[in-house]
C-alpha cells in the first residue's frame, strides 16, 4: 500500500492546504480546511454501537437548564400540577414532570409517590438526588429520566421491572460499570441515554459468560481441597475469596465485574455449587446483531497459516499474528512480545475505508490503585484527527470516545485529582487533558463521559502537553505560538467545572515540539525538544518574574550547524539519564542531566554529556516520537517503515567504564505485521509514537495510516 502523504514529514516546506491551515491556526500539521473557534456547547454523552461512551462537542449556547435555588417540598398538590393527565386524583396520573425543583434523595417521600398507582413516565432530571429510595411503588414505570443528578448508585432501579426508558446523562460518579449494571438489573430496558440498550446488553453478558466460567473454576479449586463439613463452614470465605481472585476485563469495568463475581458466587453457594446462571436478563430482541456498525473497526490479520488466534466474540473479525521479531525478547523475564489488537478507531465519519488520519499521540491511564504493589493500567488514551479514545488494552474495546468536528488533536494527557462532593464525599477522578490544532485545552472526565473545562491561552495551535509528576493540577502546554503556559487547572466546583489560573510563559525561540520535566527536580526545571533544539527554564513558583526566557540551551555537537537541530524526542530514563532524538541522523543520544548541568557553570549553551548513542533507522523524516519505561529501563521508539524499535539500557548504564563510543544496536525491533484491511495488506506505515505502561504488559503504537496497533507481553 503506498504512503499518505505526511503532511508534516516534508523536506522543502509545507503543501499549500498546509500552508493555509499555518497561516490561520499556527500549525504546519493540518492538511485540511478547518472552521474557527468560537464558543461551544457540550452534548450529553451517548453509548455507541459497540457499548463505548461518545461525546461530541457542538457550536454554541450553554449545556445545561438552569436550577432552581429553592428547593420546592413534594406534596400532593404540586404532584397534581405537574402530572399528566389533568385529574384531581394521583391514581390517575400517568405522566409527572418534577425536573428542575432542587429535590434532594430525601425529599422523594415513597408514602406520598407509591400513590401513583398508573404512573408510566417520571422526569426526575436537574435535581440533586444522590440515589433513589428502593420501595417507590411503583409498579407500572416504564420511562425514567434522571438526568443531570448526582447519582452514584443505579442498585435501587431494580424496582422498575417494567421500565423501557431509561436517561441518566450528566450523573458525574456514574461510568461505564453502572451503564452494565442497568442491562441486568432491567430485563425490559429497550433504550439507555437515548440509544438502542441491546449493545451495552450484549457487552455485559460476554463479561458475564466469561466471569460464571472463572468463578465455577474458582469454586472446583477452592473445595478441593476441603471435606464436605468444611466447604458448608467456607461457603461465606469462598464468596471474599472469589470478589479478591477473579478478574477478567478492563481495570475500568472491575466495579462491575466484581459486582457480578459475588451475585455468581452468593448464587452458587446458595446451590450447593452446583449450578450458576450465566445471566439474568433475557436474549432474543436484546441481542445484538452482527450488522451493527463497530465504533473501532479491527483490521483483519492472519497468521502465516492462516489460523486465526482464539478471540471473544468483540474480536471475530481480527486474528493476529506472531509478527516477525528481531533481536532477542527484552530481558530475561519479559517474555515475548505479540501483536494483540489492531483497531482502526478514529476514521473521519466511522469510514472504515479512512487510512490516511494521522494518529499523534497516546498516554496510559494512572491506576486506580498506585498504593498496591503492582498495579497498573491496561487503559490507555488515543489521539489523532477529530477524536480522542479511550481503549482497553486487553479486550481491545474503545470505551470512551470524545469528537470534535473540524480539530485535530495532537496531544493527550493524563492527572488523577480527588475531588469532594457536595454531600462531603471523596471520589478520585482521572482526567484526560486533550488539545491539539484550535489552541485549546479540553478536560474530560471520561468515566463519566463528560467536558468539565475549557482553557484558551494560546494563539495558535498546541503541540503537546504534560502534567507535573509531583502537582497534579499543574498543567504545561506547548504551542507554535511559541510559547509554553503552566496552568494550575485547580479541582472542579459544585457543578464540576475547572477554573484554570496562569501560573507562568516561558517564552521559546523556535516551535517546542516535546516536554520533560526534568526528573530529580520536577518543580525546579523544565526541559523542551524544540525546532531549535534542547532548552531549558526556571519553573520554580516562588521566583517573581512570571515570563521567562529559556535559561540554557543543551548541545550534542561542537559543530555549529548541528547544535540548532530540532530535537522531537525526549524523556527521562531514570533519574538522571536523557533520552533524546532529532539531534543527529540515525541515532538516539543518552546523556546525564547531572553531569551535564555541574559543568554548566554560567553558560547559556552547555553541550551534554553523552553516555551512549542507540542505533536507529537512518530516515531523514522527522516527529517520531520517544518515550521511555523507567521501571523497566527500556527506550521505544517508532519509524517511516511500520518498526517498533526497543532498547533495554540498564546492562549499558550498568557499566563503570567510560562512555561507549561506538553506536548500541537495539536489543529488539518489532516488525511492522502488515495487518489486512480493506482486502489488501497494510504493508507499510508510519509509526508516529510508542507507549508502554509501568509494568511493560502492553505497548501501543499508533501510525499515519490510522491504525492503533497494541501488543501484550506473553508471561515466559
Amino acid at each position: 500500500m503506498p504512503l499518505q502523504p505526511h503532511s508534516r514529514r516534508t523536506s522543502g516546506g509545507t503543501t499549500a492546504a498546509a500552508a493555509m491551515e499555518a497561516s490561520r491556526y499556527g500549525s504546519p500539521r493540518a492538511g485540511r480546511q478547518v472552521r474557527g473557534a468560537a464558543s461551544f456547547r457540550w452534548s450529553p454523552p451517548r453509548t455507541d454501537s459497540r457499548g463505548a461512551t461518545s461525546w461530541t462537542e457542538a457550536d454554541a449556547g450553554a449545556s445545561r437548564r438552569p436550577r432552581l435555588l429553592a428547593m420546592a417540598l413534594l406534596s400532593a398538590r404540586l404532584l397534581i400540577q405537574r402530572g399528566r393527565p389533568k385529574s384531581d386524583r394521583l391514581g390517575k396520573i400517568r405522566s409527572l414532570d418534577l425536573s428542575g425543583l432542587n429535590l434532594l434523595s430525601e425529599d422523594l417521600d415513597p408514602k406520598l409517590l407509591s400513590r401513583l398507582k398508573q404512573l408510566q413516565e417520571l422526569d426526575l432530571s436537574d435535581n440533586q438526588l444522590e440515589t433513589l429510595p428502593a420501595d417507590l411503588g411503583l409498579p407500572h414505570l416504564q420511562v425514567l429520566h434522571c438526568d443531570n443528578n448526582q447519582l452514584n448508585n443505579v442498585t435501587t432501579l431494580c424496582q422498575f421491572r417494567q421500565l423501557e426508558e431509561l436517561s441518566l446523562e450528566g450523573n458525574p460518579f456514574l461510568t461505564v460499570s453502572d451503564s452494565l449494571k442497568v442491562t441486568f438489573l432491567l430485563p425490559e430496558l429497550r433504550k439507555f441515554n437515548g440509544k438502542d440498550a441491546s449493545t451495552t446488553r450484549s457487552k455485559a453478558e460476554n463479561l458475564n459468560r466469561e466471569l460464571t466460567t472463572r468463578v465455577a473454576a474458582h469454586w472446583k479449586k477452592f473445595v478441593a481441597t476441603l471435606s464436605p463439613e468444611e466447604q458448608a463452614e467456607a461457603q461465606a470465605d469462598f464468596v471474599k475469596s472469589a470478589v479478591k481472585n477473579v478478574r477478567y476485563g478492563p481495570l475500568s469495568l472491575s466495579e462491575f465485574t466484581q459486582w457480578r463475581v459475588r451475585m455468581i458466587s452468593e448464587e452458587l453457594v446458595a446451590s450447593g455449587g452446583t449450578h450458576t446462571h450465566e445471566t439474568d436478563t433475557t436474549e432474543g430482541p436484546h441481542k445484538a446483531t452482527a450488522t451493527q456498525e463497530p465504533r473501532a473497526r479491527h483490521v483483519a490479520l492472519r497468521r502465516p497459516s492462516d489460523t486465526p488466534l482464539s478471540l471473544s466474540p468483540e474480536k471475530r473479525v481480527c486474528a493476529s499474528p506472531l509478527g516477525p521479531v528481531e533481536g532477542s525478547p527484552v530481558g530475561s523475564d519479559s517474555g515475548q512480545l505479540e501483536p494483540l489488537h489492531f483497531l482502526q478507531c478514529h476514521s473521519k465519519n466511522n469510514s472504515p475505508s479512512d487510512l490516511k488520519t494521522q494518529l499523534w499521540a497516546c498516554a496510559f491511564e494512572p491506576a486506580w490503585d498506585e498504593g498496591q504493589a503492582g498495579a497498573t493500567s491496561q487503559t490507555v488514551a488515543t489521539c489523532g484527527g477529530e477524536a480522542v479514545c479511550v481503549i482497553d488494552c486487553q479486550t481491545g474495546l474503545v470505551l470512551h470516545k470524545y469528537k470534535v468536528p473540524g480539530e485535530e488533536f495532537f496531544s493527550v494527557a493524563w492527572t488523577a485529582l480527588t475531588v469532594v462532593t457536595q454531600a462531603g464525599h471523596k471520589k478520585r477522578w482521572n482526567v484526560l487533558a486533550a488539545a491539539g490544532l484550535r489552541g485549546l485545552v479540553r478536560l474530560l472526565h471520561v468515566q463519566a463521559g463528560f467536558c468539565c473545562g475549557l482553557i484558551r491561552g494560546h494563539r495558535k495551535a498546541i503541540a503537546t502537553l504534560c502534567f507535573s509528576p509531583t502537582h497534579e493540577t499543574h498543567l504545561f502546554t506547548a504551542s507554535y505560538d511559541k510559547r509554553i503556559i503552566l496552568w494550575d487547572i485547580g479541582t472542579p466546583n459544585q457543578d464540576y467545572e475547572f477554573q484554570a489560573s496562569h501560573l507562568l510563559t516561558l517564552d521559546t525561540t523556535s516551535t517546542p515540539l516535546r516536554l520533560c520535566p526534568v526528573a530529580p527536580c520536577p518543580d525546579a526545571y523544565l526541559l523542551a525538544g524544540c525546532e531549535g533544539g534542547c532548552c531549558c527554564w526556571d519553573v520554580r513558583l516562588d521566583q517573581p518574574q512570571k515570563r521567562r526566557v529559556c535559561e540554557v540551551k543543551f548541545v550534542f555537537s561542537k559543530d555549529s550547524e548541528a547544535s540548532g537541530q530540532r530535537v522531537d524526542g525526549l524523556a527521562f530514563v531514570n533519574e538522571d539519564v536523557v533520552a533524546s532524538k532529532g539531534s543527529g541522523p540515525g541515532t538516539i543520544c543518552l546523556w546525564s542531566w547531572s553531569q551535564t548541568w555541574q559543568g554548566r557553570g554560567s553558560q547559556p549553551t552547555v553541550a551534554v554529556v553523552v553516555l551512549a548513542r542507540l542505533q536507529w533507522s537512518p530516515t531523514i523524516l522527522a516527529y517520531f516520537s520517544l518515550s521511555t519505561c523507567p521501571d523497566k529501563g527500556l527506550v521505544l521508539c517508532g519509524d517511516e517503515e511500520g518498526n517498533v524499535w526497543i532498547y533495554d539500557v540498564r546492562p549499558l548504564l550498568a557499566q563503570c567504564s567510560p562512555p561507549q563510543a561506538a553506536v548500541q544496536a537495539p536489543t529488539q525491533i518489532l516488525k511492522w505485521p502488515q495487518p489486512q484491511a480493506l482486502g489488501q495488506m497494510v504493508t507499510k506505515t508510519m509509526v508516529n509514537t510508542v507507549v508502554a505502561n509501568p509494568a511493560f504488559t502492553y505497548l501501543t503504537a499508533l501510525t499515519d495510516s490510522n491504525i492503533v496497533a497494541i501488543w501484550r507481553r506473553c508471561e515466559p
